[in-house]
């Protein structure tokens, strides 16, 4: 079966860490850009960080910059977004996307883009 199942949200205080995992069954997750992306209640879907398949070339965008990491373990099959310094407004659903367009300016999506379930994020005193 064709997926990619999001693990690691929790709840953390601010200016805790957390690390994302991204695993990915059924297909290479090594031939596709992936990126990952969050929502938080209310709010539209934002980019948050994607790595290329061509070059590994990894981009953040916004508040991502400087304190969230991007990565991939080909021999894992698996991503990860390592998030420090979290903030009370990091508080999201985070989800991550297979097969989409990644570059410096932003992560974009396709109609055949894999998406995975989600997971929480929230970060609270």
């Amino acid at each position: 079966q064709v997926q990619l199942v999001e693990s690691g949200g929790d709840l953390v205080q601010p200016g805790g860490s957390l690390r994302l995992s991204c695993a990915a069954s059924g297909f290479t997750l090594d031939y596709y850009d992936i990126g990952w992306f969050r929502q938080a209640p209310g709010k539209e879907r934002e980019a948050v960080s994607c790595i290329s398949s061509s070059d590994g070339s990894s981009y953040y965008f916004d508040s991502a910059k400087g304190r969230f990491t991007i990565a991939r373990d080909n021999a894992k099959n698996t991503a990860y977004l390592q998030m420090n310094s979290l903030k009370p407004e990091d508080t999201a659903a985070y989800y991550c996307a297979a097969n989409l367009r990644c570059g410096w300016k932003n992560a974009i999506p396709m109609e055949t883009t894999l998406w995975g379930q989600g997971t929480q994020v929230t970060v609270s005193s």
